[in-house]
């Protein structure tokens, strides 16, 4: 097998260039292309020192106006929005690992969802402290399910997976205020300080912050990823001889092997092809290469069922 090669910032650049001008031609939107129709940006808003939390902003942090309305100064707004910020992320992922949760709770024997590795359900299970002995496996992927949803809501506590820590390091964690509990009360709690009149003290907001990532990063997204395991089995690494780079330059109209052929062609017709049939080619292309990964994804998701 060749020896293994890290792609470079440069060379991902120069690909994310020639995505571009692929789509360009047949009149594909990116991000890219709307980030210059926004320019210039609100330099308040960059910084981060413009607050609309309450109807009598925005507030704009200025030399002349240096505290909002509420009292808040630049230091307290720019907590207040990266918490805002934080908590959003945390929800978006940690209800991933709810959802997850649920479905485990739905798996059953021939049903639309199954236990397909349940020796990691089993380690998961005596890691959290559950009897597994004599138990059906689905029995047990019930309870597992509802002990997982529980971390959510439970009223005392911290997340269960911080035991996996080094020696130490949770302990660290209570000792400093940052400690994920419950999940969802990480999330209220966020949406609390970042209220109106709530707080704008950046120490507080910033510990916050903290501790409502580490309760997505150490509760709802690692719940989502080790139950994903245990519902579709956990993914193991396999070695192939392929060379993506090489299956880039294949002679197929939207990959670089395409653009390749319409350069050779133009060299020896010694003039430019017509761009508007060269981006109708493409775009053609593009649409064979979508239908033949969604038959090829198709086929994984029958084998998985």
């Amino acid at each position: 097998m060749s020896e293994f090669k890290l792609t470079t910032v440069e060379e991902f650049e120069a690909a994310t260039e020639r995505l571009l001008e692929t789509g360009a031609k047949v009149g594909a939107d990116a991000w890219q292309f709307r980030v210059k129709n926004q320019t210039p940006h609100c330099k308040f808003g960059e910084q981060g020192i413009c607050c609309r939390i309450c109807a009598m902003g925005p507030c704009r942090i200025t030399p002349k106006a240096p505290r909002g309305v509420c009292g808040c100064d630049a230091h307290g707004i720019v907590g207040r929005n990266f918490l805002k910020f934080t908590a959003g992320g945390a929800a978006t992922h940690s209800d991933h690992g709810r959802e997850i949760c649920h479905t485990l709770y739905c798996a059953k024997e021939g049903g639309n969802y199954q236990v397909k590795d349940p020796e990691k359900l089993l380690r998961i299970a005596k890691e959290w402290g559950v009897e597994t002995e004599g138990k059906d496996i689905y029995d047990l992927a019930h309870e597992m399910a509802e002990l997982g949803l529980m971390e959510y809501g439970k009223p005392f506590g911290y997340q269960r997976f911080l035991d996996r820590m080094p020696a130490g390091q949770k302990e660290k964690l209570i000792e400093n205020e940052i400690a994920p509990r419950a999940i969802d009360r990480e999330v209220a709690s966020s949406l609390h300080m970042t209220h109106m009149g709530c707080s704008s003290l950046p120490e507080a907001l910033v510990r916050q912050s903290l501790r409502s990532g580490l309760s997505d990063g150490w509760g709802g997204s690692m719940m989502g990823t080790e139950f994903s395991d245990v519902l579709f089995g956990t993914p193991k690494p396999i070695e192939t001889e392929a060379n993506l780079g090489v299956m880039n330059l294949l002679p197929l109209p939207a990959l670089d092997g395409g653009r390749l052929v319409f350069l050779i062609i133009e060299a020896i017709r010694k003039k430019p092809i017509n761009r508007e049939i060269e981006g109708r080619i493409h775009f053609a292309g593009l649409m064979a290469l979508m239908v033949l990964m969604v038959v090829v994804m198709y086929n994984d998701i029958l084998k998985i069922f």
